[in-house]
């Protein structure tokens, strides 16, 4: 992952493709998605993880929260169709499976899911 281009008016957003993913094992996908979100930034993934992957990004989230620094994580995901969607179309092919949303707890804020939509709002740190 590049490092972080962040800017102090800005979020950053790192939209991660199934084909990155694919490359990686599981410890390795946890580490690219939480030392983004360490730094403030939201993922999204294009592809999602599979639940024991899910499983274990929670379980690796809940061993490095601390009072006084990482909050945790803010996680949703949409399934998606085999039409190609908006990050498909952004990424130039077709997207399957789920699309997932990761962030910081203490920057991200779910205002609406559905199976069509991931309404959230971000703070300022």
């Amino acid at each position: 992952m590049p490092e972080s281009q962040r800017s102090d008016d800005g979020v950053q957003i790192d939209m991660i493709s199934a084909e990155r993913m694919d490359g990686l094992r599981t410890m390795e996908k946890i580490r690219l998605i939480l030392d983004s979100v360490h730094e403030g930034n939201i993922v999204i993934l294009e592809k999602g993880l599979d639940p024991d992957e899910e499983s274990k990004l929670i379980e690796v989230t809940m061993s490095e929260i601390s009072p006084d620094g990482f909050t945790g994580i803010e996680i949703e995901t949409i399934p998606t169709g085999e039409e190609t969607g908006l990050f498909g179309k952004l990424m130039g092919k077709s997207s399957k499976g789920k699309l997932t949303v990761i962030g910081p707890a203490n920057r991200i804020e779910t205002l609406h899911k559905d199976e069509n939509l991931i309404s959230t709002l971000i703070h300022d740190q």
